[in-house]
């Protein structure tokens, strides 16, 4: 007997070549025979054989598409549904470059991507007849203006960094390059970065991959990002080596030492690189063997404890010669950011200053759940953290920093309002490099050399082109900001209080940012709080441990 067809009998399989969805396949077919037979019929030429070879080819990938078994559409469409997985390659550009509208566009809309393109660039960066943004719609932010505005400022507004007990406090620029790694960026990105904070006298976080020779070669200010693989300061087994972190810490152009704990976008998440990408280059940097899996532990080997982790911070303070030494973290727990105050209380070691990364924040690659889903954005976290900080007496000798969608003037008056004294930009630079959000950074395929290791991609990026747009963008968004403060009738950034900004939480109310974000008083934790967003969390935390202390019942 003939066995039966699954789609409904052996007449149903000899009519399928000739139903709508193996159209395409069936003529290809049939042109192919059609040309084989007129080549053998003594026909052949240059017009004969080349459609023949072409047409063959596609009869035979849609017989392959017929009998393979991973994707369902192209058995049931062989040839025709090749189209839909490319339409479906190109979507995003699709989107990006037809369909969005100048708000839409994430993680960052066109809009905000091209006054970064246009302030790196010099160009124009004006905006006529009016917003485009629903002043009526939830959400919609404003600063509000003086009636007696105050002469714009003409001086780079800067902060010094650096408590009681550090020796080389830091002047900083309160608008600089957030932490991204060489190993994520490619050495021109890194060098173009570091040579734009060099002209414009700004600082280059290096994130955790290790102090490069491509952040020394143009002299910018370096604030080094030690992460929990002590990449630069290692030992073989992975553990901190003290005297290669002195070594290293101790150069002229490390301004400031900072101990990461966690990043907003993937917050206690480690990482991997292959083994593969790990280069002569990458591996030297970082002090690991060449082409092995280098791997970012999730927590840190150093110290387990709040206290250690304070006493850790002193040694890299002590290390470095004296210079501001502080800790990066995107805030979770609650309790377990209060145990760090409760063990700077008892051992009185207080960092130089914190730098707080909101969850909105970016990264090369992470994990979907964590991207959308784990840690506190950065309004909230940095204002727990101001508050905090203020609860235990110690807002006035610890400065802060912020990180997280940080592009235009707004934003860095906005956060700055809620308590931070300067702010990080990682993706704004990106910008400003000339990143186009492709979002292939975890393919190593960056279409403009940004985020590559591919040499013949990063030869895309030219360096002087690209230090010059960095500093372009960089000059200008503090001379926006400039005329911001001064609209506000005030001085300095560092001025702006939550009394300034208003949010509109519904079409007919609108609330400041003092009654959303309401300021504890100073000392308040120590004499005991009422407030319902620290009581409970300040009664769980210990200066012995990281993990909640269970409460009474």
């Amino acid at each position: 007997m003939i066995p039966a067809y699954p789609g409904g009998g052996f007449m149903h399989a000899l009519l399928l070549p000739l139903t709508a969805r193996f159209f395409v396949f069936t003529s290809v077919v049939a042109i192919a025979v059609i040309l084989l037979f007129a080549d053998l019929d003594g026909y052949s030429s240059i017009y004969v054989v080349i459609p023949l070879i072409l047409f063959t080819a596609l009869a035979l990938i849609g017989i392959h598409d017929i009998v393979q078994t991973r994707h369902a559409v192209l058995r049931n469409y062989p040839l025709m549904a090749h189209i839909r997985f490319i339409l479906e390659e190109i979507r995003p550009e699709i989107r990006q470059y037809f369909l969005e509208s100048e708000k839409d566009g994430t993680p960052f809309s066109r809009d905000k991507r091209a006054i970064v393109y246009q302030r790196a660039k010099r160009a124009l960066d004006k905006r006529p007849f009016g917003t485009q943004n629903d002043v009526y719609a939830s959400g919609f932010e404003w600063l509000d203006h003086s009636i007696a505005p105050k002469p714009v400022v003409k001086e780079p507004f800067r902060v010094v960094i650096g408590g009681p007990d550090c020796k080389n406090p830091y002047s900083a620029s309160i608008f600089n390059i957030s932490a991204m790694s060489f190993g994520a960026l490619s050495s021109n990105a890194i060098r173009a970065l570091n040579a734009g904070a060099k002209k414009g006298n700004f600082a280059h976080d290096t994130g955790e991959g290790g102090y490069s020779p491509y952040h020394r070669e143009h002299g910018g200010d370096i604030i080094w990002e030690i992460g929990s693989g002590y990449f630069s300061c290692r030992n073989a087994d992975g553990t901190f080596c003290a005297e290669k972190f002195a070594d290293n810490a101790q150069n002229d152009q490390i301004k400031m030492v900072e101990l990461k704990l966690s990043q907003g976008a993937k917050p206690g998440h480690g990482g991997v690189l292959p083994g593969a990408k790990v280069s002569p280059e990458i591996a030297a940097t970082r002090g690991v063997p060449e082409g092995i899996d280098c791997i970012s532990p999730s927590r840190h080997s150093a110290f387990s404890t709040p206290i250690e982790m304070m006493q850790f911070i002193a040694m890299m303070r002590q290390l470095s010669g004296g210079k501001p030494a502080g800790f990066k973290l995107c805030i979770g727990h609650p309790w377990e950011f209060l145990a760090v105050c409760k063990a700077m209380l008892e051992t009185e070691i207080y960092p130089d200053f914190i730098v707080v990364d909101g969850k909105e924040g970016g990264t090369g690659a992470a994990p979907l759940e964590f991207t959308d889903h784990l840690g506190m954005p950065l309004r909230e976290g940095l204002n727990f953290v101001h508050n905090a900080l203020i609860g235990i007496n110690a807002r006035n000798r610890i400065k802060l920093g912020a990180a997280g969608k940080i592009i235009s003037a707004f934003d860095i008056a906005r956060v700055m309002a809620l308590g931070a004294d300067w702010c990080n930009s990682a993706r704004g630079f990106m910008f400003a490099l000339g990143c186009i959000q492709s979002q292939s950074c975890h393919t190593d395929k960056c279409p403009t050399g940004v985020s590559t290791q591919d040499r013949v991609r990063q030869r895309a990026l030219v360096v002087p082109d690209k230090g010059e747009r960095v500093f372009n963008f960089q000059r200008a968004t503090i001379e926006a900001l400039a005329e911001l403060v001064a609209a506000a009738g005030l001085d300095h950034p560092t001025q702006f209080s939550p009394a300034h900004f208003s949010r509109r939480v519904s079409p007919h109310e609108v609330k400041s940012f003092a009654e959303l974000y309401p300021s504890l008083t100073p000392g308040e934790l120590i004499a005991g709080t009422s407030d319902r967003r620290f009581e409970t969390a300040w009664a769980m935390a210990s200066a012995k441990e990281f993990r909640a202390v269970p409460r009474a019942a």
